[in-house]
């Protein structure tokens, strides 16, 4: 999946309104920073696919959650311990914002195992797309025709990928079409939570839901790994948690718009990565509707970037008023 994808966090899209440096240099750090990240979470999510082959989905998802606490750890020191990090004020949408986080990183989990991992990530890119469609029946935002407009783009994109035409859909397919999904309503529920939580609250929460969750269901799927698997499922975990740091403190040195374009680099290291390990390489279908959803995705971030500055400009001018 996609980088953003592996694990919503509150900076890394257009789905809150992070504090940025506008300077030349923090944002080219910014950049820097998310190519990055990933690369980071690209391997993370090639190990995982690698896993996938011999153990289940929910115990790679407990090793991914719960040794990620490792580098996260530091994230708790920095807001003063767990008692700020575990200050929570809105619990019903924190634990629906954990539920639709969970689903998703389980559905993409499982999909890496069935499918190629390049055709899975580039489903996964058209979560900006759910986010615009959905953001209107469940936030109240307007969304006005261009970008409907974008979306029936993207959706087009979504439909070449998965080819429809072709008999039904592969499960693995619909797997990660659902994780989508989820995904993007787990980004709409952290741009509500955004509003009344803090950062670190709502990656802790999520991250001790999907360690819990998975953990009561190892006692009915464990396998036991071999030592290099070992290793290599703790160094899911660790590496997971860097990268998600690495790629919130991207969002807070540089602009959101300036960023995504950065985000799509997951695709080159998808298809390098699946091509070197398993000989895989993405069909026509999956590069054309690929750049349908990359066109829309960005437009759709440029527009809502657009937007944000005219309702800025417009504060300003009501307070000169």
């Amino acid at each position: 999946m996609p980088a953003a994808v592996s694990e919503p966090i509150p900076v890394a899209e257009p789905r809150a309104e992070p504090e940025v440096a506008t300077s030349g240099d923090r944002t080219v750090e910014g950049i820097a920073l998310l190519v990055l990240a990933v690369g980071l979470f690209s391997i993370m999510d090639a190990a995982v696919k690698w896993l996938g082959a011999g153990y289940p989905t929910l115990q790679i998802v407990f090793f991914r959650s719960f040794f990620a606490f490792v580098p996260l750890g530091v994230m708790i020191w920095r807001v003063g311990g767990l008692s700020q990090a575990l200050l929570v004020r809105n619990p019903l949408d924190q634990a629906l914002r954990c539920l639709f986080g969970l689903t998703s990183m389980v559905l993409f989990f499982y999909s890496y195992s069935e499918m190629r991992l390049a055709d899975a990530i580039a489903i996964g890119f058209a979560a900006p797309v759910f986010v615009t469609a959905l953001s209107m029946p469940l936030l109240g935002e307007a969304v006005g025709w261009r970008r409907w407009l974008a979306c029936l783009v993207g959706f087009g994109g979504v439909l070449v990928m998965l080819k429809p035409g072709a008999g039904t859909f592969e499960p693995a397919a619909l797997a990660a079409l659902l994780g989508t999904l989820t995904y993007a309503l787990a980004i709409l529920w952290v741009r509500k939570l955004s509003k009344t939580e803090s950062n670190v609250s709502i990656v802790i929460y999520f991250t001790l839901t999907t360690t819990l969750i998975s953990g009561l269901a190892l006692p009915f799927v464990w396998i036991t790994p071999s030592l290099p698997d070992l290793a290599l499922l703790i160094g899911v975990g660790i590496l997971g948690g860097i990268a998600q740091i690495v790629m919130t403190q991207a969002y807070r040195l540089a602009e959101v718009s300036v960023l995504v374009p950065f985000d799509y680099t997951a695709m080159v290291w998808a298809t390098g990565l699946g091509w070197l390990v398993w000989g895989e390489i993405p069909g026509a279908n999956i590069w054309i509707g690929f750049a349908l959803v990359l066109v829309s995705g960005l437009y759709i971030v440029q527009r809502e970037a657009q937007l944000r500055r005219k309702r800025g400009l417009a504060r300003r001018l009501q307070v000169r008023r």
